[in-house]
């Protein structure tokens, strides 16, 4: 097997993993713990395995000698790590814990491997100018076990919330500092003045040097305040690794500002494309390179703030999970994507020209892909609506899945080039010059003005997908973009004259009521509000001549042009519930208005009149602009006609049959297995608004749990450890309150607004059976509109449930007749009957709902029996073991 082949079969393992990836994000609605999922498919299973491939490759070539074991000890550990990381993947997601220990054992092992080898060959290597850089490499290879380790003490979920949060702490610490950024760190410092073509300076072999110790001192104190509890350590150690890293971001800075006269020089330069290989330097590569060291040291600054800042270990867990984009898609995708650009084309091979073909392929759309990535990512992490993230999240994909099939069209690049071609003959036939061949062009200057325009053009096309993004995501959630979405936005002037006055006032809305709830303004003055949301839920103000202020999420302000008022107004907030919880607000004219001249034949309208037209829409009105739902009106779709809308109670036709689609709902409890101990069980609950048929021709938008109303049953042991996210894809503020916990709801379990995470664990210490709910404020229509679901904890030794019995008629069996002696069968017609006793057979179950269940025996029946029914006298056992001349009721 060439070298060639070799890397290609290698790097399919990382792009396996990508596309893996890439397709449970589509599907991460319908996956459990799909975004636990998504991280490590990415950081398990794509970086790893590029960081062994790749960190040997780079140490090979720094050291200047084979590596003991060879490529096959290399592929060796790459299967043991594969193997390890799926059996890991596949313990977490069934879940069965005995799945996570080996596979752990085997990622660990291997990365312990890699850095024993990389010691071998350090001792076995002369003394070169680049060998301190492979001590990167070591370091990251001890540091992945301890991480692997605290992994596996999360995955068993027996710890406290307060233990769990330092141990995710010192997880995240080790894994994503410890194992991925130090060994990307030391890799950039070979790897960036390569595609830069910039020579390494002395100076610059300094900073190297100085910075490792940097970042694992850093490192040491994010560890040492994860196990002593110290929550202000996390911050200190997250700003020294901040350091280690802008140290190696200074060189990046210097190289590349020595490499653009150089750069500048070679293309300057009228030579053939195959004496310059690459006139002027890539635009992907640096600059995902570039990007992913920002975003890394972005990322832990913001992680060492947002853990100081929570008020214990638990909650900073929940805030940690809002750094998942930045670190994982903003840090260690692009460097992946980034290194892979440049390194696939140098060991695929072919040649100069093959080269230049497959970094062509590679390079194509860079500026455009960059742009949508760290853009996209920007807009993501912004707070803009759920809606907006949802869009930009499938454009950033989009632009990262771009790489795996160009990736893929290189290779067919290679694989053709290597075919022999015909060679062309006769008198017309011309000579291909290399530079054609290569796809680069010879002449530099002219080359050079139209790769920057083209550069000019691609940042256009990328800025301008970003805002069709944006506003897609803008125009599919209006009010949570503080859009008004009334019909009309009169001004509700009629023919009052304007005084040219305009009455400002502002209004807050705290604890479910606006401040103030009443309103005076001059009749014919134009009154201005300057509503400002302090509550911790997202409210609205709709005034009843149409004017919104949209959605305004907690902090937010907006104001409103109610227009010249000349009667009274009504205003409210519109998010389901909130009027009748009596978020009201009225708005008074006082004095009396004048009435502008009616045109000639027209009689003119009574001041009180126009006033009664302006506040008559606030009374009927109120359901119309009430947009989530608490109005008294329902609209309704019957099977054989149009749409009506009216009163529910009118829609609803209680003798009317479901149609042949519906389904009833299962209430048989899946078991749980067999009882291998305590495990944690996860558990996604994705908010969801879904309209559903809740009687024959009625339909109602429900607020649902994944979708369903109940939601799912949240099923387990005593002793499991269940973790709980809710996510948050509705359009106003939710939450999850469980009465099995033993905790404030107002901290955990409080309401997260649209496109927030929460997660919530806890672990059961009582059997029983309880619900959980949604507790936004209004309760009770959270509840109405579908938002709970049951806990049902089983104790151990469960016994099996009985099958449900009935009660047939009583059938004699041999029993005493009295103290005197037996009477004998058949002695006369006036025997009496035996002692009667009921037995007990199981009920057959429904094949399917509306078959009608069998009719149920009469209890307690005494019959006299007919001769063929009588027993004899002999006696003969009770059936079902039960005592003799008892009467059992099942």
């Amino acid at each position: 097997m060439t070298r060639a082949s070799w890397h290609v079969r290698a790097n399919g393992l990382v792009l396996a993993w990508l596309v893996a990836a890439a397709l449970l994000t589509v599907a991460h609605r319908w996956v459990p713990a799909a975004q636990w999922l998504m991280v490590h498919l990415l950081l398990l299973g794509a970086v790893t395995t590029a960081i062994l491939l790749w960190s040997q490759h780079f140490a090979d070539t720094l050291l200047r000698t084979p590596v003991p074991g060879g490529r096959r000890g290399l592929t060796a550990r790459l299967a043991a790590h594969t193997v390890g990381a799926l059996l890991v993947v596949a313990g977490l997601a069934l879940p069965h814990f005995a799945l996570v220990v080996p596979g752990s054992v085997l990622v660990a092992g291997a990365g312990l491997t890699q850095a024993v080898v990389l010691v071998r060959q350090m001792r076995g290597a002369l003394p070169t100018r680049f060998r301190p850089l492979v001590r990167w490499y070591v370091c990251a290879g001890l540091a992945l076990p301890l991480g692997v380790a605290c992994g596996v003490v999360l995955a068993r979920g027996t710890l406290s919330d307060d233990a769990h949060g330092r141990v995710y702490v010192a997880h995240v610490a080790l894994t994503l500092v410890g194992w991925v950024a130090t060994t990307v760190l030391g890799t950039l410092m070979v790897l960036w003045p390569t595609v830069q073509h910039a020579r390494i300076e002395p100076e610059d072999e300094r900073d190297g040097r100085r910075a490792l110790p940097v970042v694992l001192a850093g490192l040491g104190v994010l560890v040492v305040g994860a196990a002593t509890g110290l929550r202000w350590l996390v911050p200190v150690g997250c700003v020294v690794v901040s350091v280690g890293a802008g140290l190696i971001g200074l060189v990046m800075w210097r190289q590349r500002r020595a490499a653009l006269p150089v750069v500048a020089a070679n293309a300057a330069r009228e030579l053939p494309a195959r004496t310059a290989p690459v006139p002027v330097p890539p635009t992907f590569a640096p600059g995902s390179l570039a990007a992913s060291l920002a975003w890394f040291v972005g990322s832990s600054l913001a992680f060492g703030a947002v853990v100081v800042a929570a008020p214990g270990w638990d909650v900073a867990v929940d805030r940690v999970r809002g750094l998942v984009a930045p670190f994982v898609v903003g840090f260690a995708a692009q460097v992946l994507i980034g290194a892979l650009s440049h390194l696939l084309p140098v060991v695929l091979g072919g040649g100069p020209a093959v080269a230049r073909r497959t970094a062509a392929e590679l390079e194509r759309g860079a500026v455009v892909r960059l742009v949508l990535v760290n853009g996209g990512l920007l807009l993501f992490c912004a707070p803009v609506p759920s809606t907006v993230r949802v869009v930009v999240s499938f454009v950033v994909l989009g632009a990262l899945v771009a790489f795996v099939v160009l990736a893929l069209r290189a290779l067919l690049v290679v694989r053709h080039a290597r075919r022999p071609q015909p060679a062309a003959s006769g008198p017309g036939a011309e000579t291909r010059p290399a530079d054609a061949a290569g796809g680069a062009p010879a002449g530099p200057a002219p080359a050079l003005a139209a790769r920057s325009a083209h550069r000019s053009g691609a940042l256009a096309v990328g800025v301008g997908a970003l805002a069709l993004a944006l506003v897609v995501g803008v125009a599919m959630d209006p009010p949570a973009a503080g859009i008004a979405t009334a019909g009309t936005s009169g001004d509700g002037s009629g023919d009052v004259v304007a005084t040219g006055r305009t009455t400002t006032v502002r209004v807050e809305a705290r604890d479910m009521r606006f401040s103030p709830s009443r309103i005076e303004v001059p009749a014919g003055d134009r009154l201005v509000l300057e509503v400002t949301n302090v509550d911790d839920d997202v409210h609205d103000l709709v005034v009843a001549n149409g004017a919104t202020t949209g959605r305004l999420a907690p902090g937010s302000s907006a104001s409103v042009d109610v227009g010249v008022v000349g009667g009274d107004l009504d205003a409210w907030c519109s998010v389901a519930g909130h009027r009748l919880m009596g978020m009201t607000l009225t708005i008074v004219a006082t004095g009396t208005p004048q009435v502008a001249a009616p045109p000639d034949g027209e009689q003119p309208a009574d001041a009180g009149e126009a006033g009664d037209a302006h506040a008559g829409p606030g009374a009927s009105g109120g359901a119309h602009h009430d947009h989530g739902g608490t109005g008294s009106s329902q609209t309704g779709s019957s099977q054989n006609g149009p749409s009506q809308t009216g009163p529910a109670a009118d829609l609803l036709d209680l003798m009317a049959a479901p149609g042949e689609d519906v389904v009833a709902r299962d209430a048989a409890l899946e078991p749980l297995g067999p009882d291998e101990g305590p495990v944690t069980r996860r558990v996604r609950l994705v908010v969801q608004e879904v309209v559903r048929e809740v009687a024959p021709g009625v339909t109602q938008r429900l607020w649902t749990f994944g979708g369903t109303a109940p939601g799912p049953v949240l099923h387990g042991r005593v002793g499991d450890r269940f973790v709980v996210t809710l996510v948050n894809d509705g359009s106003i503020g939710h939450s999850i309150d469980f009465h099995a916990g033993a905790l404030a709801p107002d901290d955990v379990m409080r309401t997260i607004q649209p496109g927030e995470e929460l997660t919530y664990t806890f672990t059961a210490t009582r059997s029983g059976i309880w619900m959980y709910h949604c507790s936004t404020m209004p309760m009770s229509t959270h509840l109405a509109n579908g938002m709970l679901g049951a806990v049902v904890i089983e104790p151990d030794g469960l016994a099996p449930v009985e099958p449900a019995v009935r009660r047939r008629p009583a059938r004699a069996v041999p029993g005493r007749a009295g103290r005197r002696g037996r009477r004998r069968e058949g002695r006369h017609p006036g025997a009496r009957p035996r002692r009667l006793q009921r037995v007990r057979e199981p009920v057959p179950r429904p094949a399917a709902h509306g078959v009608r269940r069998p009719e149920r025996a009469v209890l307690g029946a005494r019959r006299r029996p007919e001769p063929a029914e009588r027993v004899p006298r002999r006696r003969r056992a009770v059936p079902h073991g039960l005592p003799r001349g008892r009467v059992h009721a099942a």
